[in-house]
């Protein structure tokens, strides 16, 4: 119904003639469009999987036909879709799939640790591998232990154990497995990570931080296809059950390629991919990197997927104190960290991939790390031109002050990661880094008031893939769930801002933002309906616990939590409860 108050909203000139007809239309919305010229609007029509009309009903009304499915939204909240721009549910739920050990605790303690340890040896008798995560050095260091071989020898010396760091910064293994994977004092280094040794003997103390600790993976058997298919698909019904419709998978190989694929040809790829092959071997062995890179990339190009990226590390993490900092660690007289490459192979890398249109995704904990990687892509301008390539640094977690003008001037993008944005014992195990650093970590202000692109990967499974935890953290800096009080880390940004990092910057990072990322005439009809208001200030403390009840990628219903297309043939693909992660 059209009323006087539909009337009076200022509407947006639809692209397409009355004469066509929509597929889709929604009215009596409150619609953030995060569209400069027009940002807020009252109804879209919706057709061939783009928006033919944003504004009010009267806007959307000449397009409304015998066939058009018409919804009225009662004022609920729409925006643009989300970006999650980093994240891994291979490494999440490929190992439960798998059937590896879970350890399943946040921040376990060693008892625990060792009690999941040797309840799995019970569930699975043998002499097989005891393989799985998470254990987390800093609670090792808080019960007054060390996390090392002797410590997993003295209950389990007979059968080979590996368990990975909740940072994913390294592995603690048992002798056993040091033995298999041929691993000695006389072992050299990898030059992407290394092993902690004893500081007389230079044996192995059974910590293998970065990529060294892939040389157990290579020890092991691969992970099963099916399980990496599996995790895909859980991970994007989830993904899409909290409104994102864009997403980087890091770190893939090609059998996590031919899973990502598979999903895309049976019309289960619900998120829009892009897949970024891993450079080296530091997390799992990637044997046809080279062939991937130089073009078979592309036999995984859909309108969905793409696999034009490469993800490496510069640096590790703050954790082991693998951080690679432009000055020493504190308490330190000459230790900055460890940097994976050396500057000539990442110069050479990075202007390599650059010519050859491939976005690099730069792991960089460090200050000193994404200080070289801005360096390199400078390199990589001036030898190549503005390729168009958009590189990615990874993590950010401190940033130097003098390049945070840096990420406009060579479109970089920077990507924070939202595990220490409030106060947790996880954030306070990465104040190693020292006060003053970590006041200035995940900054999001810095680059966006130089005019940078900021976006947000939520790492998972490091921290919760749930893109609103680290939306509420961006805006108030303070835990959503109450648990601690106290210090933060960094500034916070304005609501507004933070929208725009999760949607509009998101697919910058893409280079889809003339298609995507807004709610704008001729672009992807990609967006959420809520169960909120987010510009209602009585919810600001409680954004996190956002509902999505609608998610349209393409104009395709990828969720409907409020069942607004259970009967018509648009119905939702994933309709069931969300899993737990």
């Amino acid at each position: 119904m059209i009323t006087s108050s539909t009337l009076s909203t200022p509407s947006f000139i639809a692209a397409s003639s009355p004469t066509e007809t929509a597929d889709i239309v929604l009215i009596n919305a409150n619609i953030h469009t995060v569209d400069d010229n027009t940002p807020w609007a009252k109804a879209v029509a919706i057709r061939s999987g783009r928006f033919m009309a944003v504004g009010n009903e009267y806007d959307v009304t000449p397009f409304i036909g015998d066939h058009t499915k018409v919804i009225d939204l009662e004022g609920r909240f729409v925006m643009p879709g989300l970006y999650d721009m980093h994240t891994h549910p291979d490494l999440a739920l490929a190992p439960g799939y798998a059937d590896y050990l879970n350890i399943g605790l946040e921040d376990p303690t060693p008892e625990e640790v060792k009690q999941a340890i040797l309840d799995y040896a019970d569930s699975h008798p043998g002499d097989g591998w005891i393989y799985g995560q998470y254990f987390v050095r800093y609670t090792f260091k808080q019960a007054g232990l060390v996390a090392d071989r002797d410590w997993l020898d003295s209950f389990m010396p007979d059968r080979p154990v590996a368990i990975l760091d909740r940072s994913w910064g390294c592995m603690m293994v048992n002798s056993r497995a040091l033995a298999l994977a041929n691993i000695t004092a006389e072992t050299q280094d990898p030059r992407h990570g290394y092993i902690e040794r004893d500081s007389i003997t230079h044996e192995p103390s059974g910590i293998l931080v970065d990529g060294a600790y892939a040389i157990i993976h290579a020890t092991m058997p691969p992970t099963p296809q099916h399980a990496l298919t599996r995790a895909y698909r859980e991970g994007l019904h989830f993904q899409s059950g909290h409104g994102v419709v864009g997403t980087k998978y890091v770190h893939v190989c090609e059998h996590r390629l031919n899973a990502l694929r598979s999903l895309d040809q049976d019309g289960k790829l619900s998120v829009r991919v892009e897949a970024a092959i891993s450079w080296q071997d530091d997390i799992f062995p990637v044997k046809r990197r080279w062939e991937l890179l130089a073009g078979e990339r592309h036999y995984y190009r859909s309108n969905r997927l793409n696999a034009n990226a490469v993800k490496f590390h510069f640096d590790g993490t703050h954790e082991s104190r693998s951080s690679y900092l432009s000055t020493p660690w504190p308490g330190e007289k000459n230790w900055r960290g460890h940097l994976n490459l050396t500057p000539e192979h990442i110069v050479d890398m990075v202007v390599d991939m650059d010519r050859k249109g491939i976005r690099v995704i730069a792991h960089c904990t460090g200050d000193g790390a994404s200080d070289i990687f801005l360096d390199a892509v400078a390199q990589a301008r001036a030898r190549n031109g503005n390729s168009g390539v958009r590189h990615q640094c990874a993590h950010s977690t401190t940033l130097l002050d003098t390049n945070l003008a840096r990420f406009k001037a060579l479109d970089v993008t920077a990507e924070f990661s939202p595990v220490g944005w409030f106060p947790s014992s996880f954030a306070n195990a990465r104040a190693v880094f020292g006060e003053e650093r970590m006041q200035r970590a995940y900054n999001f202000k810095g680059v966006l008031e130089a005019g940078g692109n900021a976006v947000m990967g939520t790492d998972w499974p490091v921290s919760s893939l749930n893109p609103w935890i680290g939306f509420e953290a961006m805006i108030t800096r303070q835990n959503p769930f109450g648990e601690e009080e106290g210090q933060f880390f960094g500034q916070p940004i304005s609501l507004e801002q933070a929208i725009r990092v999760m949607t509009i910057n998101g697919a910058w990072c893409m280079g889809i933002e003339q298609h995507a990322g807004s709610i704008s005439i001729g672009k992807s009809a990609d967006l959420i309906v809520l169960d909120r208001d987010l510009f209602d200030i009585a919810i600001k403390g409680n954004l996190h616990a956002t509902q999505v009840e609608l998610t349209l990628l393409e104009g395709e219903v990828t969720w409907d939590r409020m069942g607004a297309f259970t009967d018509t043939d648009m119905a939702a693909t994933w309709q069931e409860p969300l899993p737990a992660f």
